[in-house]
C-alpha cells in the first residue's frame, strides 16, 4: 500500500487551507528547515572546486549573457579548460578568478 503524497496533492490541500492554517503550515516547514546541522559553505558548494561549467552555467555564475561570455573568450579575459566538440567547458577556479576581477 502507497501512501505517499504527489506535489499536486499537496498543493491541492494547501490551496483548501485557510489562511490561517497556511500560515501555521509554511511556519513549520521554515522553522524546520533551519534548524540544525548549520551547514558550511564547504561542505553545501566544495564539490563544486573542480567541476566544470558549461558555456551556458558559466555564464550564469558570471552573471552575463552568453555574447559577453564568448567576447571574454575571444579577448582571452578567460580560457576553456576542456573544449568537447564545439563545446567549451570553464573551470571553476577560473570562472571565480575572472568574477573576483570584474567586481
Amino acid at each position: 500500500m502507497n501512501n505517499s503524497l504527489t506535489a499536486e496533492d499537496l498543493f491541492a490541500q494547501v490551496k483548501q487551507m485557510t489562511a490561517k492554517e497556511r500560515i501555521k503550515f509554511f511556519s513549520l516547514i521554515a522553522i524546520n528547515v533551519f534548524k540544525e546541522p548549520d551547514y558550511t559553505h564547504e561542505q553545501v558548494f566544495g564539490r563544486l572546486k573542480n567541476e566544470a561549467f558549461s558555456a551556458e552555467e558559466a555564464a550564469e555564475y558570471l552573471e552575463v549573457s552568453l555574447p559577453t561570455l564568448r567576447r571574454y573568450v575571444q579577448s582571452g579575459k578567460l580560457r576553456p579548460s576542456a573544449v568537447i566538440g564545439r563545446s567549451q567547458l570553464f573551470s571553476s577556479i577560473d570562472l571565480r578568478l575572472l568574477k573576483q576581477k570584474l567586481s
